[in-house]
């Protein structure tokens, strides 16, 4: 009897276990099947659709990703918008003296935001701006490619726009809209279909004509659409066809190809090392000669840059001599405008110095950082990799890293998120502090520099006062503009901003010894 229940018993688990096993190995195949069929494509797509939506049909994991970037749910009107960097941080007005951004200059938001945000600000409401400004923030290639085609005297069809990436005609599209007026290329940006039949709602709402004017003022009900205009979208960054990741934007193509070809060394960029090495025949192409782990960089830094973008001149990445600050200094030294004039950004209205306005340099940065040169890429801190069943995806919630440290630390660095968070805190706030003494040091030198034009300093005295007043903005500029408060490079971010101190220093000394020389009382009244 009791042979027998024993047998029984080891029968009931063998059949268990073999069941187990027989589900496991299901799972396992069901698993493998799943990775080699990420997605399942149940909607069109095609290079015209730069309508999110359709995308999230066939990438409902990524899109729902695309969506968190504007947070729990899209807030428009200006009582939403993020605090002004300028109550902040008062000194920037006059750093920013006779530029838009002494208007309104705000935190950034996701790229949800991208587009309305632009909509909204004062520099676009209250300034005349340049069309060159929507190469980053619109879903814009299909614009480039329909203007570059009407432009080229060839036959615009919807097959033209959706079938083929056609660069020649978006790279033609790009220059001739590209100092344009912002509401000209606007309106073109409005003419040109998103790849969605009929008309519509935006995933995003868009803002009202003119802006908000009142601070207190809602969203309105009958909120104003600018049609089917969208921000940055999947067919920015992702081929229709096979979904992998490309660079579109012609300003990056042109620049990248441009630091190819200059002497400064980048290891950081393998791919740009071997084409060095080649030979040369073609000129360095990011989605032909590039690794994928240097894509998930690239894809980035298409926007995230320093740039010339204004109406004087085709939209610029100025990155021939290299690209570290001094090195994009001396491209625009030697830049000058078509019409052969001297090339600056704003003349600043206590000095009158022509000046250089650094935009959002996180790449240039980057590039000088510990991760950098460690092959650590831009996607794989700010869009780690999360699991999905068998599928491993970038987390499409494009955001700092801050807010999921487990994935976008941790995989590397085996450390508490406390200790993680601490060392880049300690970093940020050592940059903020000594950015701060810069930009007392700044105010300081515009004071001095004021005193000495009163006190009848002028002509090339004055003008080394003022080379000296744009080197100090420039990297104080610099490292403001530039949005990881110093953590993609902390010791590059303190030698430039220790530069800022010494050139504000020097103007300061300068205009003391020029009033001395010129008979004025320099000692303070107070």
């Amino acid at each position: 009897m009791k042979n027998s229940l024993g047998y029984l018993l080891i029968a009931l688990i063998s059949g268990v276990a073999c069941f187990l096993i027989a589900q496991l190995a299901f799972n396992i195949q069901d698993r493998k099947q799943e990775a080699q069929t990420p997605f399942v494509r149940l909607q069109d797509v095609t290079e015209l659709t730069t309508d999110p939506e359709p995308w999230g049909v066939n990438w409902p994991h990524q899109y729902d990703g695309y969506l968190k970037t504007a947070g729990d749910k899209f807030h428009g009107g200006s009582s939403a918008l993020p605090d002004s960097k300028l109550e902040q941080q008062p000194w920037l007005k006059r750093l920013y003296a006779g530029y838009a951004f002494s208007l309104d200059y705000r935190e950034a938001r996701g790229h949800a935001y991208m587009l309305y945000d632009q909509g909204v600000t004062e520099r676009v409401t209250e300034r005349q701006q340049s069309g060159a400004c929507l190469h980053c923030h619109a879903s814009i290639v299909p614009t480039y490619r329909r203007v570059g085609l009407e432009a080229m005297g060839k036959a615009v069809s919807a097959q033209a726009l959706e079938s083929d990436f056609n660069w020649p005609a978006v790279m033609k599209g790009f220059e001739t809209v590209s100092t344009k007026k912002y509401e000209e290329v606007f309106a073109e940006l409005m003419k040109t279909p998103d790849g969605t039949a009929g008309e519509n709602d935006p995933v995003f709402p868009h803002p009202p004509k003119g802006g908000f004017k009142d601070e207190d003022k809602e969203l309105p009900e009958n909120h104003f659409s600018i049609g089917e205009a969208h921000p940055v979208s999947c067919v920015d960054c992702h081929d229709p066809k096979t979904m992998a990741i490309r660079v579109t934007r012609p300003g990056f193509v042109n620049g990248i190809a441009a630091l190819a070809e200059s002497h400064e060394p980048t290891p950081h960029l393998p791919s740009i090392e071997k084409w060095r090495r080649g030979d040369r025949s073609k000129k360095y192409d990011p989605n032909l000669d590039a690794s994928r782990q240097e894509m998930r960089t690239y894809v980035c830094a298409q926007c995230h840059v320093e740039y010339y973008c204004a109406n004087k001149m085709t939209l610029t990445f100025p990155w021939e001599n290299g690209l570290k600050a001094e090195q994009l200094e001396k491209t625009w030294e030697d830049t000058r405008f078509p019409d052969g004039s001297e090339f600056f950004d704003y003349v600043h209205t206590e000095t009158g110095a022509k000046i250089y306005k650094v935009q959002h340099p996180e790449f240039e940065l980057w590039s000088q950082g510990i991760h950098a040169q460690s092959g650590v890429s831009c996607a794989d801190c700010h869009m780690p990799f999360e699991r999905q069943g068998a599928m491993k995806l970038s987390s499409h919630d494009v955001a700092s890293p801050m807010k999921n440290i487990n994935h976008a630390c941790q995989t590397c660095h085996k450390v508490n998120e406390d200790d993680l968070r601490y060392r880049v805190e300690t970093i940020q706030n050592r940059t903020i502090d000594l950015m701060e003494k810069a930009a007392t040091a700044m105010t300081d030198m515009l004071d001095t520099i004021v005193a000495a034009k009163e006190a009848g300093v002028g002509g090339d005295q004055l003008e080394e006062l003022l080379k000296l007043q744009r080197k100090s903005m420039w990297r104080l500029d610099y490292i403001s503009s530039e949005n990881s408060r110093g953590f993609h490079a902390a010791q590059e971010a303190a030698r430039i901003l220790g530069e800022s101190i010494d050139y504000s220093r020097q103007a300061q000394m300068l205009a003391f010894k020029l009033m001395a020389e010129a008979g004025s009382d320099t000692e303070s009244d107070d």
